[in-house]
Formats: structure tokens, C-alpha cells, sequence
């Protein structure tokens, strides 16, 4: 892991979901070498854990409020969905929980950042500047 990766934290949301998305590539990578439903339920985690990023960039250039609003819930709702993909992944003991509690860890932040920015973000004069917001 990169010091960048390491250092999540102090990181954009953009930021963190990207580094998020490298670190589900390389565990994709590992699963498919798996076979069977190791790899069918990777490339599950695949999907919806790189989405998360995409669906910010698309809040960023979103034409509206309203447009901003529902590109993060659908990135939150992404995120909810990796969660599950760990989870699942873990209890079925098809990946030790050791080997993924980080990205299971950093999946439910996510959750709780973007919670936060779907909130805020129905608010009176709140807009695209709470992905910015270092306070996350």
C-alpha cells in the first residue's frame, strides 16, 4: 500500500474512493485466480466498489443540485453494496476476514462520509464544495 493509500484520512473523498477502487482491482486480481464463486462474487465487489468513485466524479460535473444529490446517493448506495460483497466474501470464508478488514473498514467510512454529504447536501446553500470538505 502506497503512502497515499495509508494516509486515507487527510484525503478527498475523490481521493480515497480512487485509492478504495486500486486496492478492489488488486483484490479482484487475487479472486479470479480463485475460480468458481470466488470470482463470480469478485467481480460483483468489482462493480460496485469502482462505481463509487465514478458516481462522485459525476456529482462533480452534475448539472444541478439536485443532479449532485442523487449521484452521491447512488455512490452511497454503491458502497452500502461492497460492503455487503466483503461481507459476504468473509462470512462464507471464501477470503480470511483478516485479508480484507482494512477495505471492510474504509468501505463502512465511506458509508458514513457520504451519508454525511447526502444529508448536508439537502440542506439550504449547501452544494459540491462538501466533497472538498477535509473535515470527512
Amino acid at each position: 500500500m502506497n503512502n497515499q493509500a495509508k494516509n486515507s484520512s487527510h484525503n478527498s473523498i475523490q481521493e480515497r474512493t480512487f485509492f478504495f477502487a486500486c486496492r478492489l482491482v488488486k483484490l479482484y486480481q487475487f479472486l479470479v485466480k480463485q475460480k468458481g464463486a470466488t470470482e463470480i462474487l469478485g467481480r460483483q465487489l468489482l462493480r460496485s466498489g469502482t462505481s463509487i468513485g465514478t458516481n462522485l466524479q459525476e456529482a462533480i460535473a452534475g448539472q444541478s443540485k439536485a443532479d449532485f444529490i442523487s449521484r452521491c446517493n447512488i455512490a452511497l448506495k454503491e458502497a452500502r453494496e461492497t460492503l455487503y460483497w466483503l461481507r459476504l466474501l468473509s462470512e462464507t470464508n471464501l477470503i480470511p476476514a483478516r485479508r480484507i478488514a482494512d477495505l471492510s473498514r474504509e468501505s463502512n467510512e465511506l458509508v458514513a462520509i457520504l451519508t454525511t454529504i447526502v444529508k448536508k447536501s439537502r440542506l439550504p446553500k449547501r452544494s459540491k464544495d462538501l466533497l472538498n470538505n477535509s473535515s470527512f
